[in-house]
């Protein structure tokens, strides 16, 4: 009879180790941050997987404010208008998902799907906005995003109107709003590794900007004299300008310019609009 093989132990994967390198139970956060960074310098884990982990911790720290699209900033459908003018709106703004309002901001109806649009295609006279619009939620801006997210997942959601304490419109939010502070920007339509599409053109007066475009191409692009004496791209100079990252929505006039940022997590700024004043 022979004698029995053992089977090969199973070598630890990563949250084996991790579950190892904790094992001290931290008494506080920063004693498990001080953990984390530990185990990357130890090379236990990446960068990107530290990045997740402070994230993530920073998460549960922010409400949804901190991350919404500010009122003024929405791009909204009205519930009146024609197939033609909603089609135009979604070809020009290029999201999946719109407020649709009624009298006015306040007055959010519901929300828009761009797939539902097809119904428009499949039977142009039969078409009605209101028969394929989904109901809005609607959620505090005090809100904790890591409470925002659980319910996004659980309901299946991925859009929410913000209310203000007095029950006004005062932004809305979106689950990537919400994932992107734990993973960083997530890769959309407006994102190319392209160096033609760093500077979009959205209108005579206005452009689309990432914010690694270097200050001197800005410069020659614009005919502006940014210094680079202490950032070399354009969300460097824009975050010590504002002395601290930027929201979304938050803007500063620089040169005759004004910069709104358009999308920014709690580390960096990805991408800002430029217009003229």
């Amino acid at each position: 009879m022979s004698d029995s093989v053992p089977p090969p132990r199973k070598k630890p994967g990563f949250f084996d180790r991790l579950a190892t390198l904790i094992s001290g139970a931290p008494e506080d956060r920063d004693g498990l941050l001080e953990m984390l960074r530990d185990a990357h310098e130890r090379n236990i884990f990446d960068a990107d997987a530290l990045s997740i982990f402070e994230g993530a911790l920073e998460v549960a720290d922010m409400t949804v404010s901190d991350v919404m699209v500010p009122r003024s900033q929405m791009d909204v459908i009205e519930r009146d208008s024609s197939p033609a003018e909603i089609i135009a709106e979604m070809v020009e703004t290029r999201h999946s998902r719109y407020p649709v309002i009624g009298e006015n901001r306040d007055e959010v109806v519901g929300i828009l799907l761009a797939k539902d649009l097809l119904a428009y295609v499949r039977n142009p006279d039969a078409f009605s906005i209101r028969n394929v619009l989904r109901p809005p939620v609607f959620v505090p801006e005090t809100k904790r995003l890591n409470v925002l997210l659980r319910e996004f997942r659980s309901q299946r959601n991925h859009m929410a109107i913000v209310i203000d304490e007095h029950g006004s419109v005062a932004g809305l939010v979106t689950i990537e709003d919400v994932l992107e502070q734990i993973v960083g920007e997530i890769v959309d339509e407006y994102d190319d590794n392209e160096e033609a599409d760093n500077i979009v053109a959205e209108s005579a007066t206005r452009w689309r900007v990432k914010a690694s475009v270097e200050i001197d191409t800005f410069n020659e692009r614009f005919g502006t004299a940014l210094s680079d004496e202490d950032a070399g791209t354009i969300g460097g100079l824009l975050t010590t300008a504002f002395a601290r990252v930027p929201r979304r929505g938050e803007s500063i006039v620089l040169e005759g310019l004004r910069f709104t940022i358009l999308r920014a997590d709690a580390r960096r700024i990805w991408l800002v609009t430029v217009e003229r004043v």
